[in-house]
């Protein structure tokens, strides 16, 4: 691909587009959201759609983002965003540039160099070399390069390199996230589906779940907020959990109330190992490293943003709940015919 024309799977620079090459912050200024298609892309991109912002999501496979497709301003694009090249053509595009890339587990060694520090040097590299200033990036409570995992210890090294920059940025903290497709309490609700008794690593490790809608909507106040500019923000809910609390919620919510053998360090640790030879691993050594950190704020969830965080309790029961599996079940019947 030369890099004198846009790469494969994006559309030409229209007139608009290139007006923003500067970081203009207008309302036309199209805003880009690498990792939209995730679990808290797809939430920010329909607010934003809901706002009127026109907004440019880059994907792999554009099936990938079929839920985002029908958005009235939402552009989904095919591209690797980890070509530099592309990563440039891209953010010409925008006048705002939006970091939700993670990833909880490697498949394989490097991955979270890649995917954290790598793709965060390459974001700057070309929010510098077009004039788009404005950068949102999302890292992880307890976010440290000396932290006790590789995924934190990365996400601690992708906070430096944004914060050191030179951009207007802002960074995002979150607790672990809830919400009607994470892969949080959905994977409790599946082991406790299948197992009659959960061994349980790290059980006494503490979270402060936070609402996907909440994260979305502090990322929404903060685009247009040139107070948010060189802050970071860690994001939590209402309420501190263990792990084995959150566990034997879940089982209360769907029905399935299950026993929980909790697991010592040792234990865990074997675990993870074994679990690591599993397709799409449920859990890693590294993950039972990441947990050996409360992942809790010690703060309330920053005024700035006028958001009273929604309690788990709140939420959890529509999409976990008996009930609400039975409501989904006969939609689907209804949907189908059947």
């Amino acid at each position: 691909m030369s890099a004198a024309g846009p790469p494969q799977g994006t559309r030409p620079l229209g007139g608009a587009a290139r007006s923003a090459v500067r970081g203009e912050h207008t309302s036309e200024a199209a805003i880009l959201v690498l990792g939209g298609s995730g679990f808290v892309g797809r939430h920010l991109a329909s607010q934003l759609a809901g706002a009127g912002r026109r907004v440019i999501v880059p994907t792999r496979r554009r099936e990938n983002a079929k839920h985002l497709i029908l958005l009235p301003t939402v552009d989904v694009v095919e591209a690797d965003i980890h070509d530099g090249v592309t990563l440039e053509h891209l953010v010409h595009r925008a006048g705002t540039v939006v970091n939700l890339v993670g990833i909880l587990n490697e498949k394989r060694s490097g991955d979270f160099a890649r995917s954290h520090v790598e793709l965060a040097r390459k974001v700057v590299g070309a929010c510098q070399a077009t004039g788009v200033n404005r950068l949102l990036h999302m890292s992880a409570l307890g976010a440290d390069p000396k932290g006790p995992s590789r995924y934190l210890a990365t996400k601690g090294e992708a906070e430096a390199i944004v914060a050191a920059s030179g951009l207007a940025w802002t960074i995002f903290q979150p607790s672990v996230i809830f919400g009607r497709e994470d892969r949080f309490l959905n994977l409790f609700a599946r082991l406790e589906r299948l197992l009659p008794v959960i061994a349980l690593a790290c059980p006494q490790a503490r979270f402060q779940p936070v609402f996907v809608g909440d994260v979305a909507g502090a990322f929404m106040r903060a685009l247009p907020d040139d107070a948010t500019h060189g802050q970071r923000y860690p994001l939590c809910g209402p309420k501190i959990y263990t792990l084995r609390e959150l566990v034997a919620y879940v089982g209360e919510l769907t029905g399935r109330r299950r026993s929980i053998l909790s697991l010592g360090p040792a234990l865990s640790m074997l675990q993870a190992r074994i679990m690591e030879w599993l397709p799409g691993p449920l859990m890693s050594r590294d993950n039972v490293l990441s947990m050996s950190k409360d992942s809790v704020c010690g703060c309330d969830f920053p005024a700035r943003f006028g958001i009273a965080p929604a309690a788990l309790e709140a939420v959890a029961p529509e999409y976990l709940s008996v009930a609400a599996v039975r409501s989904r079940f006969d939609a689907y019947r209804a949907h189908s015919g059947r």
